[in-house]
């Protein structure tokens, strides 16, 4: 099956790499017919109103307003459950006899390797640049309040996924609102919303999941060949050709075949890219109290205030929810697949999925940039080019560290939005292997066709799918906080009472 899947994948990618490489027209052409229906989305999924001389998409009021509902309707289980959280990841409550397909730990390092990306690295100094250092105040408090919301939805995830004869199981957002919501006598209700998160998140994985990584990736891989007079400025098709047939090996292999490469890929990147921060950061160690110091004043400053709610929220959650999705339900879809029969578990696994991704790496981010002070002197430096110049005033060698990292990140996302862009492609024309093939083939198809064009418009457009995933997701999270609730009532009175016990073997990894 491998050897037939991948011959009729070098078919299938040969055709437009070829196309790619003969029209350089091709994306201008795309960008023009795609660009007014992009617009108009765009226009609508970002909707905005003016705060304090900013414009607020209402879409991040949306995000933040359910984040903020579930810490409180869960009464902070982000900080009462953190402990027994990371036990759980360890495996210490693991039985490799429950159903599911991967364990506690390879189905958080898979969620975070679609979250841990590009922002953290460019968005982070997006926000910077746009609301100062007291933007990481407002990003922090994101990432925590986030924690609870996504929770809630990979609790729901795995109590209402599907559990296949073979051990394959598959869930998510489209399960938990038809299924749960039939549970509440809205069976037509739910559905209309599964449907739509599905159009979306296929649309969002194709897009933001996919072309956009292996843009930017291979946009990095010139900068640091040469630029512009780099051998392979001019052959993004080549360069989307292996990392092609780099993720057709993998994702042909499934959700156990994606979380073996995941979580060891997740933690390696983390890794290298934080203790690059750290050594900055050690060097520079009487600039921190200064650092956090404007960090909090800062926050509270007029141009705090408003440019750190847009510069962590708005590019936090808009620039492809790069930040930690909390709330667009991607993440269940990976988390819904683990090994267990307490889905309450793996809600409490996934909520270090924010608290890694935000309020660890991207605050590492955060403090490189106000401790090296590159961004007042950057000379209207954002992104990637901003955190780059940070890190490289200490290491003129890191941009080839970077380069690795954004490699590394695009890489690890396109992996995890394949299986979620699976997933739904299934959930819609049938749950079968036929389907699932038909959509990777697709999918390793775009992604030649992100490396070699400008698709600007379709990247947006993608953006705007991902986010009108949060509003199906956060209407059935409304409606479904009391299944979470009463499961974890459940299960915490059974742990505290004893009743839940430590497996005898540490399974992580199994």
């Amino acid at each position: 099956m491998r050897k037939s899947f991948l011959a009729g994948l070098t078919a299938a990618l040969w055709a437009p790499a070829c196309l790619a490489q003969e029209a350089g027209g091709i994306d201008e052409a795309i960008n023009t017919a795609i660009a007014p229906v992009s617009n108009a989305i765009v226009s609508v999924v970002f909707y905005s109103v003016p705060v304090l001389g900013a414009q607020l998409p209402l879409i991040v009021v949306w995000l933040v307003v359910a984040a903020a509902i579930a810490t409180f309707y869960f009464n902070f289980i982000s900080f009462r459950a953190f402990g027994h959280a990371v036990d759980l990841i360890k495996g210490d409550y693991s039985n490799p006899k429950d159903a599911g397909e991967v364990s506690h730990f390879q189905a958080l390092a898979t969620a975070l390797s679609g979250t841990v990306g590009l922002g953290n690295i460019a968005g982070v100094a997006i926000a910077i640049s746009i609301g100062g250092p007291g933007a990481t105040f407002w990003m922090i408090l994101a990432g925590l309040m986030g924690m609870s919301l996504k929770f809630a939805e990979c609790t729901l995830g795995v109590k209402y996924r599907n559990e296949y004869a073979d051990g394959t199981v598959s869930g998510g957002p489209m399960y938990y609102m038809s299924k749960g919501l039939a549970e509440k006598n809205m069976a037509g209700l739910g559905k209309f919303l599964a449907v739509f998160f599905a159009i979306c998140c296929i649309a969002g994985a194709l897009g933001g999941g996919n072309m956009f990584q292996a843009n930017q990736s291979f946009q990095q891989f010139v900068n640091v060949t040469g630029g512009e007079g780099s051998f392979m400025a001019d052959k993004g098709w080549l360069f989307g050709l292996v990392v092609a047939f780099l993720v057709g090996a993998v994702i042909i292999g499934g959700i156990k075949s994606i979380a073996k490469v995941t979580e060891k890929v997740v933690p390696f990147m983390a890794v290298v890219y934080c203790t690059a921060a750290i050594i900055i950061i050690l060097f520079n160690i009487d600039k921190v109290p200064g650092a956090f110091v404007a960090i909090f004043t800062g926050a509270f400053s007029p141009e705090g205030v408003a440019g750190g709610a847009i510069g962590a929220l708005i590019q936090g959650f808009k620039r492809a929810a790069f930040s930690n999705e909390a709330g667009v339900g991607s993440a269940s879809i990976a988390h819904s697949a683990v090994r267990t029969k307490e889905p309450i578990t793996e809600g409490l696994v996934a909520l270090h999925e924010p608290f890694i991704d935000t309020v660890v790496i991207c605050t590492m981010t955060a403090l490189v940039i106000v401790i090296t002070g590159t961004y007042t002197a950057g000379g209207g430096m954002s992104g990637v080019e901003l955190t780059s110049l940070a890190f490289e005033s200490a290491f003129s060698w890191f941009p080839y560290i970077l380069a690795v990292a954004v490699l590394l990140f695009a890489f690890s996302t396109m992996l995890s939005w394949s299986y979620y862009g699976a997933k739904c492609w299934t959930y819609l024309f049938g749950e079968n292997r036929t389907m699932d093939l038909v959509f990777k083939v697709i999918f390793c198809i775009f992604v030649v066709i992100g490396a070699s064009m400008n698709l600007g418009p379709v990247v947006d457009f993608s953006d705007s799918a991902i986010f009108a995933m949060a509003v199906a997701n956060i209407v059935g999270l409304y409606i479904l906080f009391p299944v979470v609730k009463k499961e974890l009532d459940s299960y915490w009175g059974r742990l505290k009472s004893g009743e839940i016990k430590k497996f005898a073997v540490d399974h992580v990894g199994t």
